[in-house]
């Protein structure tokens, strides 16, 4: 069985390195690969609530997801009148 220890370290891994993607992102010129970075960030911290409550595990990913998947949707509608090819 996979070991609780596992999901927080991975966490902690995934949160730092999605944070400092994230962080570093304003300097790539395409918001879908700065969407990306934010999720992986968000995923790391839905693994470190993970080892504490599921289901706040849950909430979080759930709400992070909506929230990512809206900005990701207006700034695909903004890039389209814009006229940049996608």
């Amino acid at each position: 069985m996979i070991d609780v220890q596992l999901f927080f370290y991975f966490g902690i891994f995934l949160s730092i390195v999605g944070s400092v993607a994230t962080a570093w992102g304003p300097g790539v010129k395409d918001p879908v690969i700065r969407i990306f970075n934010t999720e992986v960030a968000s995923i790391g911290v839905c693994l470190v609530l993970l080892c504490y409550n599921h289901v706040l595990a849950l909430l979080t990913l759930l709400a992070t997801s909506v929230i990512m998947t809206l900005i990701l949707f207006r700034t695909l509608i903004r890039l389209e009148e814009m006229g940049v090819d996608l």
